[in-house]
């Protein structure tokens, strides 16, 4: 074990509180509505800051900094694309999502498109979702191995189970309130880390700015050069952010179940708005936090594990930290792999039960019935993920990020189809679906295209593909019968 007993001692405190605290809200839930939307009785803030700490990951924490330590503060350029995407999609499709009473996304495609077209998105959604919750769990194991010097596995699984029998309890209200207990505590921890950073620093900010420059100016934040192949440019930024967060925020079930969770529309894009504000920051944070990494570790030249970039901030954090605010970081790490967590096993519980429930037969008429099987989802996707969570990555947050968008834009190019292509069917939707994943398969093994264009490429190819074989066949039955009242350009 690498660091001390009073250290130990916060992370177990803490471990046992916010398991504790989550299942409590488990009293007093009788319906899915009570276990998937938390019955829409959260505040607008709350939701803000749980949607930001469930796209906030231990990638995040630890693979933001790695980024900044290696290069710059370039990879802030995609955090302009996460504002301006919010923004989009308060507009064109937050409005869609209340005007009907809705536990997951694709419940609006089965409006439009049918059983069958809402059953392929969900599943692109649970198999992206559970990998990707594979690598956040694994960087999690990363953390632990540091602290505790014992493999990755074993932490995998505390953290799995602890996450897993308060959600399990506690349902969504469970996961949106410890997501604000967590929220706070890891931007507190985070906070910590910066100003103790510049502490050490000679000359302070001064210090930073100096040996930054002269580490090849690692403080730049924009690259305009327009570059396909290159990740972090002005345009890929802006362009690639917003189509990723687009996909993310507005097609993802474990961002949209939040949102459907707030009490009226307007709830729902004032957290969304919200929330971009805060991840803009505190992505800034982490990234300056690795610069600041960088200048440190010239004059104390600490070592990193097998030279892994993903490890120098928990390294930072073990072997240079004094006691006790070890513990709080850590702690603070440990609300972020909790949170991402929680939320990726409500959803994918709430995913698996509602959009596969008529291809399973499953009676959704009756209460207890479904309370009992959305429990039982919940821990079948929480051993899952805990075995994804025993795989080896390589670099953690470019993998998540990358997995993500692969599949991502199928997704958004399906919806997109609901909302502007008032001709597109079933046929044509799922058609789409099919093409924008081979296509953006063989765009990831066979081209040097960069990860931040996946998600606009493989929109373009659903909604193309989609739109034309539309077209060309004749209307599926669920198309037609739709109903005259759906007006897809308005909200």
């Amino acid at each position: 074990m690498r660091i001390g007993t009073i250290d130990v001692v916060i992370i177990v405190v803490y471990l046992a509180g916010v398991t504790v605290f989550g299942a409590t809200y488990g009293r007093g839930q009788r319906t899915i509505r009570d276990y998937f939307l938390g019955n829409r009785t959260a505040p607008w803030w709350a939701l803000a800051c749980s949607i930001v700490a469930t796209e906030t990951s231990t990638l995040t924490i630890i693979g933001t900094p790695a980024i900044a330590y290696a290069t710059n503060l370039e990879f802030l350029q995609l955090a302009m694309g996460y504002v301006v995407a919010r923004v989009i999609l308060c507009i064109i499709l937050i409005p869609q999502y209340f005007r009907g009473e809705f536990y997951t996304a694709y419940q609006l495609l089965e409006r439009r498109f049918g059983t069958r077209t809402k059953s392929a998105a969900a599943s692109i959604f649970v198999v992206t979702r559970a990998l990707a919750e594979g690598v956040r769990f694994a960087a999690i194991g990363k953390v632990v191995s540091i602290v505790l010097g014992m493999g990755d596995r074993a932490s995998v699984a505390v953290i799995t189970l602890l996450t897993l029998f308060y959600t399990f309890q506690g349902g969504m209200r469970a996961v949106i309130w410890t997501d604000v207990m967590q929220f706070c505590l890891y931007i507190a921890g985070s906070v910590v880390a910066f100003f103790l950073l510049l502490h050490r620093i000679p000359a302070g900010w001064a210090g930073v700015v100096h040996a930054a420059a002269a580490g090849g100016d690692k403080l730049r934040v924009f690259d305009f050069r327009f570059s396909l192949t290159q990740s972090y440019t002005f345009w890929s930024g802006l362009i690639g952010g917003t189509f990723l967060t687009m996909a993310s925020h507005g097609t993802d079930q474990t961002i949209v179940q939040r949102l459907l969770a707030a009490r009226t529309e307007r709830d729902s894009k004032k957290a969304l708005l919200a929330s971009g504000v805060i991840v803009f920051v505190q992505f800034a944070l982490f990234l300056v936090i690795g610069v600041m990494l960088y200048v440190y570790r010239l004059r104390i030249p600490f070592p990193i594990p097998g030279g892994d970039t993903d490890r120098v901030f928990p390294e930072f954090i073990v072997t240079q930290m004094p006691a006790g605010l070890v513990g709080i970081v850590l702690a603070a790490i440990f609300a972020m792999a909790m949170s991402n967590a929680s939320g990726s096993l409500n959803s994918l519980a709430s995913s698996s039960m509602i959009d596969f429930s008529r291809v399973r037969g499953v009676d959704v008429t009756d209460s207890a019935r479904q309370l009992r099987r959305s429990r039982q989802w919940t821990i079948f996707w929480g051993v899952l993920l805990g075995l994804f969570g025993m795989i080896r990555w390589g670099p953690v947050l470019v993998a998540g990020l990358t997995i993500a968008s692969i599949t991502y834009g199928s997704l958004l190019g399906t919806f997109l189809l609901v909302i502007w292509n008032r001709r597109a069917t079933a046929r044509g939707a799922i058609a789409g679906m099919i093409a924008g994943l081979v296509g953006m398969t063989a765009i990831h093994f066979w081209t040097p295209l960069a990860w931040t264009w996946y998600v606009l490429a493989g929109t373009i190819i659903t909604f193309a593909v989609g739109s034309a074989v539309s077209m060309t066949g004749r209307r599926d039955v669920a198309t037609a019968g739709r109903g005259p009242e759906f007006n897809a350009t308005t909200s």
